[in-house]
């Protein structure tokens, strides 16, 4: 797909780290960007900066996502481009015991769920709903008729100690891009998935120096955290390139993660 002023995206997740990264590279291009996020005040200024749209949309609720995807459209027309950047995790142990008391815990279901329903349903909740409004737009010159662009996580195949619900949510990512591609094949439209390793995005903001140190020295090369517009190259490429489809790459400086 040819990158310029007639195509527009949507990215959620889009106020600030990989999503914003994204944003920034496409609208670079040309592409005009609406941007889906929960964070009003930096999702209002990433827009004035590049030229785009922004809308608080929730995904893990229908009638945000729905509202989202038509103010979208009404602003800018039917995507051809949608990036999933949207996603969150916690750390917590399937069972464990106290170290001071001795009492015994279990992971609370609705901790487990809330990761699901944002990682993994809101993903699709999306994706599914771009791809319907995709199916309305005359395929281009090489029948291509939109590309969808999804994030997951080393994490789907190297999960931590207290990880289970991030690596079920993001291995769900990963094994849903290959059954999606193959239906949107006959329509033309794309799908692929970016597993990013450790990156340097808010979600670290809160580690101190020598956690960060500690990450960046676990990466085989470069030994460093991996930047966000690293990520939004990987991205751009997939929309440019269209043999790539059913992919789930793994962008991550070789890094496979220990259990801790």
């Amino acid at each position: 797909m040819k990158l310029n002023n007639t195509l527009s995206a949507v990215i959620t997740g889009g106020a600030s780290g990989l999503g914003a990264s994204t944003a920034r590279a496409l609208a670079a291009r040309g592409v005009k960007v609406a941007l889906f996020d929960l964070n009003e005040a930096a999702g209002e200024a990433l827009a004035k900066e590049i030229g785009g749209t922004f809308f608080k949309v929730d995904v893990t609720d229908e009638d945000s996502v729905e509202c989202g995807f038509e103010a979208a459209r009404a602003a800018h027309g039917q995507e051809r481009i949608c990036v999933n950047c949207a996603g969150t995790g916690n750390a917590i142990k399937t069972a464990s015991r106290d170290r001071n008391s001795g009492a015994i815990r279990h992971f609370p279901t609705a901790d487990f769920e809330r990761i699901v329903q944002i990682n993994l349903v809101g993903t699709f909740r999306v994706l599914a709903r771009s791809a319907a409004g995709m199916l309305t737009l005359p395929p281009l010159e090489d029948g291509e008729r939109g590309v969808i662009v999804n994030t997951a996580s080393v994490a789907a195949e190297d999960g931590q100690i207290g990880q289970a619900a991030y690596s079920a949510s993001k291995g769900g990512v990963v094994a849903l891009t290959l059954p999606v591609a193959r239906d949107l094949s006959g329509e033309g439209i794309r799908v692929n998935t970016i597993m990013p390793g450790i990156f340097d995005t808010p979600l670290l903001k809160g580690a101190s120096d020598h956690v960060l140190a500690a990450l960046s020295e676990s990466v085989p090369f470069p030994k460093r955290l991996g930047r966000t517009e690293e990520f939004a190259a990987l991205a751009v490429s997939i929309v440019e390139n269209g043999y790539l489809n059913g992919a789930s790459l793994r962008l991550d400086g070789a890094i496979r993660m220990a259990p801790r």
